[in-house]
């Protein structure tokens, strides 16, 4: 394609420094192309930018919003990861997620006599188990009937929204509460997963980073994951060479329904101490373009997650600060999310002069 004297073309071969800042000369288009958005909207772009850095890393307190925003999304994001290395969309990061906050509020509810020690590793089996349940239907009816997986997750994740606005409006309840916001008891402080003084940053970022260590352990070191892998590459060449595609789906989807319950087990005892109606914030989502981003790298969702956490964080400050419309906030998020989505398409072709 030619236009004003210059020509788009293929290249044949990328070169390693250029694929290994894609991601940043990526990040730093969208935001100079977010300036130019605040421009025409008739703001400072030079003071909204500086404004999202400040919001999400000017200090400890933002710092500490940033990285408990991004622990949740480092999880599922790991989730969605294990289930793409296994050709499966699973769009149900959500319901899964609600599942697993579920679960652990149960869990805490239900054991509070248990000292923290015991209940921490109790909750997060709880949540493990309850969202890689969700996700297993999901495998089981893709794995036995061909069911489309990206219909029936979808699904799932409104049957998870329901059932949530059922349990905090009902059994859940808490005793005593004639009106307000719908919400189950309060877990006691003593079950609280432990904080960096100050801020609300949680031990669910630690636990995050061992999750990275252990699903990257799990994907290239085990036969497990050799599995997952092979039948993501070719699953006619992984049945013809003795595995069992259906059985693999199905653990695909229950470690990745499973990791995002974890993160909904982290959003009750991190970070809100009850079950709340819209308890997820949408992580199930972005997760995914967390993963895609990452390209299907463990410990690349860190550094995804916490640009897309501190962007978040950034803009909540400069809606604040600036009084900046929402519209123009969500229409800047979504391009960043486009640009950094192209960054392959971006780094893969060049122009040459005619």
């Amino acid at each position: 394609m030619r236009f004003l004297g210059l020509r788009v073309e293929k290249r044949q071969t990328i070169p390693p420094l250029l694929r290994a800042l894609a991601p940043v000369l990526t990040a730093a288009l969208a935001l100079a192309a977010s300036g130019l958005l605040i421009r025409l909207a008739g703001g400072d772009p030079i003071e909204s930018l500086r404004m999202i850095a400040v919001g999400a890393f000017g200090n400890v307190q933002n710092l500490g919003e940033t990285l408990v925003k991004a622990s949740a999304l480092i999880i599922v994001g790991l989730g969605m990861i294990v289930a793409f290395r296994s050709q499966v969309a699973n769009i149900g990061g959500e319901g899964q997620l609600i599942l697993g906050a579920i679960a652990g509020t149960w869990v805490g509810l239900r054991f509070a006599d248990l000292s923290p020690l015991l209940l921490f590793p109790l909750v997060v089996v709880a949540a493990f188990a309850a969202g890689g349940a969700w996700g297993a239907i999901a495998g089981w009816l893709k794995a036995r009937l061909q069911l489309n997986e990206v219909i029936v997750t979808i699904m799932l994740n409104y049957l998870a929204i329901y059932t949530l606005n059922w349990l905090v409006r009902g059994p859940m309840r808490a005793p005593g509460l004639a009106g307000g916001f719908p919400q189950s008891e309060a877990i006691e402080q003593a079950l609280w997963w432990p904080r960096l003084a100050g801020t609300r940053l949680h031990i669910g970022v630690i636990l995050a980073v061992f999750l990275c260590l252990a699903v990257s352990f799990i994907l290239y070191k085990t036969p497990w994951g050799y599995r997952m892998r092979a039948v993501g590459a070719n699953p006619e060449a992984a049945r013809f060479g003795g595995i069992n595609v259906g059985r693999t789906l199905v653990l695909a989807m229950v470690l990745s329904g499973g990791l995002a319950g974890i993160a909904g087990a982290g959003e009750i005892f991190g970070l809100h101490h009850r079950l709340l109606d819209g308890i997820s914030s949408g992580y199930g989502y972005t997760g995914i373009v967390v993963a895609l981003l990452a390209k299907l790298n463990p410990f690349a969702t860190i550094l995804t997650s916490v640009f897309f956490a501190g962007l978040a964080v950034g803009m909540e400050a400069m809606q604040r600060s600036l009084g900046t419309p929402f519209a123009l906030i969500a229409s800047i998020q979504g391009l960043v999310v486009l640009l950094m989505l192209l960054s392959d398409v971006l780094v893969g072709y060049r122009l040459r002069r005619v």
